[in-house]
């Protein structure tokens, strides 16, 4: 069976991948054609049903349980890797503090990484009255901020590492905030499977893609090349960061206390988005 599968190109995703993609691991005669694209693009990707099994990002995925089902493997999960919230130095922003913030958000321009992705959801969480945000390529946010394009922005992927170098000033970490309302690690993305797909088959790619992210944990030189031919940051140091950040147990298996985050964040999203249809059950069986 051919299914069409799409990811990232970011260092956590096409090492999870690789060993399945690459036929190094028993695929159960499964097959797929392969679309690597940005995670907003892969969201709205989704929303239009082109794909079989996706990485999307939890925002996006709680706004389509309709369609798509969370498998209990591939996800990015855990603590003290959530997007951050960044602006130029020296800026007015840069030396705000408490409710000083809150108050310059509300006038501020904010480059978010697409508006279905969990780290606008996060920004929401943090600071509701900061509406002026502007969805754009996540690889052109700190860029954009630096040269005045925006007065702030939320950082994800490799930008958490590279920020400082560049110029950027950290207003929050945006998971930490989440740790701190929540007790609970932070749900960024998962793969998800249509619900057009039937059960046996989408139990059979979650056993093939937690496979392939074992084996990807065992034997970590093997993806070298391919994680370094599509990643953003070409510096294998900032690659290892990467993946060391967002591939943990809860990649693995999602677990009770992943779960847990899960719907903690879809009830806190659903307080605020009338039109959101709540599930029971968010996660394949």
């Amino acid at each position: 069976m051919r299914l069409k599968l799409a990811y990232s190109p970011c260092p956590n995703d096409t090492f999870a991948f690789h060993a399945m993609v690459h036929n190094l691991v028993d695929c159960e005669g499964l097959e797929f054609d392969i679309t690597l694209a940005d995670v907003e693009q892969l969201n709205k990707g989704a929303q239009n049903r082109e794909y079989d099994i996706c990485k999307m990002s939890y925002h996006a995925f709680f706004l389509m349980t309709d369609k798509y089902v969370m498998l209990r493997s591939g996800s990015a999960l855990g603590y003290h890797n959530g997007p951050l919230l960044v602006t130029r130095k020296g800026s007015k922003l840069s030396s705000a503090n408490g409710e000083e913030i809150s108050k310059a958000l509300i006038s501020s321009r904010i480059a978010i990484p697409g508006e279905m992705t969990t780290g606008a959801l996060l920004l929401k969480i943090a600071f509701p009255e900061a509406k002026s945000t502007y969805p754009i390529l996540f690889s052109k946010i700190a860029d954009s901020i630096i040269n005045g394009e925006f007065d702030a922005g939320v950082l994800i992927h490799e930008g958490r590492f590279t920020f400082k170098e560049k110029g950027l000033h950290l207003i929050m970490d945006l998971g930490e905030n989440w740790h701190t309302v929540s007790s609970l690690p932070v749900p960024l993305g998962g793969i998800a499977v249509s619900r057009k797909i039937d059960s046996e088959t989408a139990s059979k790619i979650g056993r093939v893609l937690k496979r392939s992210i074992q084996f990807a944990m065992d034997n970590p030189e093997f993806s070298g090349e391919y994680v370094a031919c599509h990643a953003q940051e070409m510096e294998s140091s900032v690659q290892k960061k990467h993946i060391d950040l967002f591939v943990n147990n809860h990649t693995l298996e999602i677990g009770e206390e992943g779960e847990r985050a899960v719907k903690e964040l879809y009830l806190r999203l659903k307080e605020g988005e009338n039109q959101i249809n709540y599930r029971d059950e968010l996660f394949i069986l």
